[in-house]
């Protein structure tokens, strides 16, 4: 019988890992918000929520703050009071935030389950291993940029490395700052933000290669690696690869003169079909601001379409590119009865699911997302 492998994070939290007891199963609608409500009451400012735009409704009608990685990631600093801070996103943004917390604050993810396919896509051994067989290729003008969705141990290489760390809202700025200290750029884990991004900083599609983790060099030629300004890691969002150029075509026909917006991690075919391109934030300002009246099909996750569309109607029409709906499977595992769970235990006294980045890669994981949040 072969066991099954585990990611980075599941074995650094699988002997912390607990079910959700029993008696938080099966509660009512009414029942899980009146205890909701009545324990962040009793918590008062001692404890701060944080929500990610791609949770689901239920949760994120409780948070403090809403947002995307980087907006969570800079609101941190603005709750010095909060002794727990309670992050209703994925576990790759819960470690971001115990790195970024002052020392008499902790960090909880409601559900240890709330992983990240994208961040899983790059393992420690894998990037240096790259980094190695880069070097045998005799390349050297090169810094390494991960995106915010890696694991700590990856922004950490990436910190010692004189990297840093990006979202899909300072990427550009990310990739300019390190092109202003070296050749080349080595993008992980997403090829499709890397790619979309170099491309709208005028970057050709010929001078990027992919770096395929499982092949020897990477798959590619040393002189292939030597030509690129920019070396994308295979790697990609699960959700956002759903999207496709031939329902842009079709969400057109259906509705003349609509809008088609899309998040940075679609293939570049599919920005390239679209009429804009930028992050979450970016996406709910600009069809916020748009005229009275117009019509957006909107590529990314469900749960954030299904929440502009019913914020904005009647003025304005707001539809999923994907008809069948693009669902962010881990952000969706953080449910209220979770949420109920670690704020009751907190109650009690008892700490549940607190992240704990390891103090070795503490240090250079936070000069990664300080040189991040400098920019």
């Amino acid at each position: 019988m072969h066991l099954p492998l585990l990611t980075e994070f599941e074995k650094a939290h699988l002997s912390e890992r607990q079910p959700l007891p029993e008696r938080y199963r099966g509660l009512s609608d009414e029942e899980l918000d009146g205890r909701i409500a009545a324990a962040r009451a009793a918590l008062g400012r001692r404890v701060v929520i944080l929500g990610h735009h791609y949770q689901r409704d239920e949760v994120i009608k409780f948070a403090d703050y809403t947002g995307d990685s980087y907006k969570l990631a800079r609101q941190i600093a603005e709750r010095p009071e909060a002794e727990t801070i309670v992050f209703c996103g994925v576990h790759f943004m819960a470690e971001s935030a115990d790195v970024l917390r002052a020392e008499h604050q902790q960090v909880i993810l409601p559900d240890l389950a709330a992983g990240c396919s994208m961040a899983d896509m790059v393992a420690p051994d894998q990037i240096e291993l790259c980094w190695t067989e880069l070097a045998q290729m005799g390349i050297s003008d090169v810094l390494p940029i991960t995106y915010i969705n890696s694991a700590a141990a990856i922004k950490a290489f990436c910190g010692e490395h004189g990297g840093l760390v990006c979202t899909s809202s300072n990427a550009k700025g990310a990739m300019r700052w390190a092109w202003e200290r070296a050749g080349k750029i080595l993008f992980v884990p997403d090829q499709h933000l890397g790619r979309n991004v170099a491309y709208q900083l005028g970057v050709p599609l010929d001078e990027m290669v992919v770096w395929d983790p499982n092949e020897i060099w990477g798959g590619l030629e040393p002189d292939e690696v030597r030509r690129a300004r920019i070396i994308l890691w295979k790697g990609h969002c699960s959700v956002h690869t759903r999207f496709t150029p031939r329902q842009i075509a079709q969400v057109r026909a259906q509705h003349p003169g609509v809008r088609v917006i899309v998040h940075p991690e679609v293939p570049w075919e599919v920005v390239q079909a679209a009429d804009a391109c930028g992050s979450t934030e970016f996406i709910i300002r600009e069809v916020s601001q748009s005229p009275v009246g117009s019509v957006w099909a909107v590529g990314t996750e469900v749960h954030l379409v299904n929440r502009l569309a019913r914020q904005l109607e009647p003025d304005r029409t707001v539809l999923s590119l994907d008809q069948f709906g693009c669902l962010c499977s881990t952000m969706f595992r953080v449910s209220p009865n979770h949420l109920l769970w670690v704020l009751e235990g907190l109650l009690d006294g008892e700490v549940h699911n607190r992240i704990v980045v390891p103090a070795e890669q503490k240090a250079w994981t936070r000069v990664a997302l300080e040189r991040m949040l400098a920019i």
